[in-house]
């Protein structure tokens, strides 16, 4: 049989398990056991588990377990709703304040936590019934906490980063150190939108109120003095600190991302213990069953994910693919539209981590040759897989965001979410016209790249 139907077959095979409801992580292990049975020597069967093994037995995949545990700690303790209101109150006089100081506690606690669902959840929760008590509309508070959500695949310690770093071979610290960039141009995109949005939503209650309506809460203005502001720091610049303390020793090259990882959970914890008084088994238990399922299902999706590419290898679709690709002679920038394209499709059914585990045999050879920085691309297809996760049907951070806020509609919801996506596209546009956005900071860090 040609390499073009097993290829066929394999892709539709992978859809139609998927389209069944199973789950991610058994779709794709059964996809890959089926093929070994009937396109591979029965030998192959008895090495399912070494493989597995030896693909995850990177010392990189070593630290996803460690920052899941750093952002669980943080999560299910009130620091995310504290960093909120530290924020909140030293923000409160910018027109829009309030929605500002959510998109900057959301790439915050997206650094220091490194999930995505967690910084929806744990600003979301604060964050959307504050703004709608001032008079936001559902849809602008959702979208925000949405879009702001989504930093938690971009700015380090990024999961999603780590496993492109193992699946491209490139150097996690200038990963790490390429999202910064990028991650500072969405908070300022994103708050700009969140001034403008207010100032529009302040013009038209400010009109209903002098046509004799009712006063929208969002005309109330607000204050705090210094000593409200300064004390609501003391809860939040430990952690703070911490974020800051991570980042030194990752970059100052004083600790592997490992170690540092490791350093980071134990180093929350102890904060978390300290501030908040969460030390008892009790209180442990849930952060650490928190931690136990999600880095699990995580581990158990990249387990699959690997054997599922190593047998598309083996078969030689990757490379098939990869020729195909190369043989269209498309320009520079077409190819690389068209494989962002292939993202953007996939990003409707899949998380991050299956399509950078699924894609990247295919589409980085062709990258590569064409002459394109795999750090670079590695944050441009983040962002780009950054809007799979407030766009239907997958949509990740909307179904956190309804679980949060169950009153606000889905559909108000969903439309809040687009102007972000808009704004993430934009982003991507910058980033390819400047790639300096995301590879100076590397670079001047790190040296160039080789």
């Amino acid at each position: 049989m040609s390499t073009l139907a097993i290829g066929l077959m394999y892709g539709g095979t992978t859809l139609a398990v998927m389209f069944s409801g199973m789950p991610i992580a058994f779709a794709l292990g059964a996809v890959a056991v089926l093929f070994m049975v009937f396109f591979m020597p029965s030998a192959s069967l008895d090495t399912v588990t070494q493989n597995v093994y030896e693909e995850m037995a990177s010392i990189t995949l070593l630290s996803i377990p460690l920052f899941i545990l750093k952002g669980a700690a943080i999560g299910k303790s009130r620091a995310g709703q504290d960093l909120y209101s530290a924020l909140h109150a030293w923000m409160h006089r910018i027109p829009g304040g309030l929605g500002i100081a959510n998109v900057f506690a959301c790439a915050l606690f997206a650094a220091m936590a490194g999930s995505s669902p967690a910084t929806c959840s744990a600003i979301g929760s604060a964050g959307i019934p504050e703004m709608r008590k001032r008079g936001y509309s559902g849809g602008f508070a959702a979208g925000i906490i949405a879009a702001g959500g989504t930093l938690g695949i971009l700015l380090p310690p990024s999961i999603t980063m780590i496993l492109y770093a193992v699946a491209a071979e490139q150097s996690l610290g200038r990963l790490f150190l390429a999202g910064i960039g990028p991650g500072l141009l969405l908070v300022a995109l994103f708050a700009g939108y969140a001034m403008l949005r207010f100032r529009r939503e302040y013009a038209l209650a400010r009109q209903a109120y002098e046509a004799g309506g009712a006063g929208s809460e969002i005309l109330r203005q607000e204050r705090y003095s210094l000593a409200d502001k300064l004390a609501v720091l003391p809860r939040v610049l430990p952690f703070v600190v911490l974020l800051t303390g991570v980042m030194i020793a990752l970059y100052g090259g004083y600790a592997t991302p490992s170690e540092t990882a490791g350093l980071g959970g134990v180093l929350a914890l102890v904060l978390i213990a300290a501030i908040y008084g969460v030390w008892t088994p009790r209180d442990l238990g849930p952060i650490l069953t928190s931690t136990l399922r999600e880095a699990t299902m995580l581990m158990m999706i990249i387990g699959m994910s690997l054997l599922y590419s190593y047998v598309m290898s083996y078969l030689h679709i990757s490379q098939a693919a990869a020729q195909w690709i190369v043989s269209l002679h498309l320009s520079k920038w077409l190819l690389l539209a068209a494989i962002l394209l292939l993202v953007v499709v996939l990003g409707f059914f899949l998380p991050p981590v299956s399509i950078i585990l699924m894609t990247a045999p295919i589409v980085l050879p062709p990258l590569k040759a064409a002459g394109f920085d795999l750090v670079w691309f590695g944050v441009v297809m983040t962002i780009v897989m950054e809007m799979g996760l407030i766009h239907p049907p997958l949509g990740l951070n909307i179904f956190v965001i309804k679980n949060i806020a169950p009153d606000i509609p889905l559909r108000e919801v969903i439309w809040g979410t687009v102007p972000f996506v808009i704004l993430m596209a934009l982003a991507v546009v910058l980033i390819c016209i400047f790639p300096e956005i995301a590879t100076s900071l590397p670079d001047l860090v790190m040296g160039k790249g080789r």
